[in-house]
């Protein structure tokens, strides 16, 4: 993984500080540049020391992680004056608590990618609406056969190997799939980059990253950004290779008695184009798939 994951305690509130300082000017917060070239594009940390009304040798310790115990005041300060939004500012309070922790946790359980046998049953009721579930790490840790056949290219994959960001940025079916793939990764990485400056030793986390940090330069470039926005609530359109375009509502929930894994579910209204397309996708062979397809749109 990048140094800056493999670092604990206060690497993670350094890092999302230093990113989130470059993204304000000195013109946003009213301060006078002055004449003269700057070294960042955003705030010095003096400045944002003075802004947040906390010494700037504490806030450069904040940085370096070398002071893992702000106060609360500090923390909202900090957000104030760098002009977090709410997800944000509930972000680096999480950053906060995580540096503070001052007894190491327990070694974490090894990763599982089983799921019970009712959960299968239920996903198994659920068709032909496409359902799968994920964990925090996004593997798909199981899906109903429409859910595999909506992600194109996913069925070539080994089933150890499924996980939704890997998908997104290594497969080369992803980027046609998606009508907002720019907004499907943002989302993706944000949530990722969230849970590695939380909670970084989570069971193949690191590994995931390690990968794509070698694998993908787009990877690389999202994981510097360090968005951490939450995806917008909607619909979903598919651009599908066999079925054509489609429009999928969908719905995340958290389920009981799992590590984080979640259960996600997408529908459309019975009688609709798209519903009959995802009638297609749940079919048994991807061939008559293509051909039903084509006769509906032809």
């Amino acid at each position: 993984m990048a140094r800056e994951q493999r670092n604990v305690g206060g690497s993670g509130l350094g890092v999302f500080l230093r990113t989130r300082r470059g993204r304000v000017t000195p013109e946003d917060v009213g301060l006078a540049t002055g004449a003269g070239l700057r070294r960042t594009p955003g705030l010095r940390r003096e400045e944002l020391a003075t802004l947040a009304g906390i010494s700037i040798d504490y806030y450069a310790r904040l940085e370096r992680g070398q002071e893992t115990n702000p106060s609360p005041a500090v923390v909202d300060a900090l957000a104030r004056a760098l002009r977090l939004d709410a997800h944000e500012h509930r972000h680096l309070r999480d950053l906060a608590e995580r540096a503070d922790r001052r007894s190491a946790p327990g070694l974490p359980a090894a990763s599982e990618r089983t799921v019970r046998p009712g959960i299968e049953l239920m996903l198994e009721s659920l068709r032909p609406n496409p359902a799968y579930v994920i964990s925090r790490t996004m593997d798909i840790l199981a899906g109903n056969p429409g859910s595999v056949r909506l992600f194109a290219g996913t069925e070539e994959w080994p089933a150890e190997r499924r996980n939704a960001l890997r998908y997104l940025f290594l497969d080369p079916h992803a980027p046609k799939l998606f009508a907002d793939w720019d907004e499907q990764v943002r989302t993706c990485v944000g949530r990722i980059r969230a849970l590695a400056g939380t909670e970084p030793d989570t069971p193949g986390l690191a590994p995931l990253i390690d990968e794509l940090m070698r694998e993908s330069p787009e990877f690389v470039r999202r994981w510097t950004d360090y968005d951490v926005q939450p995806h917008p609530r909607g619909d979903k359109t598919f651009r599908h290779p066999e079925v054509g375009d489609l429009t999928l509502g969908y719905q995340s929930m958290q389920l009981d008695g799992t590590p984080g894994d979640r259960l996600v579910v997408f529908f459309a209204e019975p009688g609709t184009p798209d519903h009959d397309k995802m009638l297609l996708l749940d079919g048994a062979d991807t061939g008559a798939v293509a051909r039903s397809a084509g006769e509906k749109q032809g």
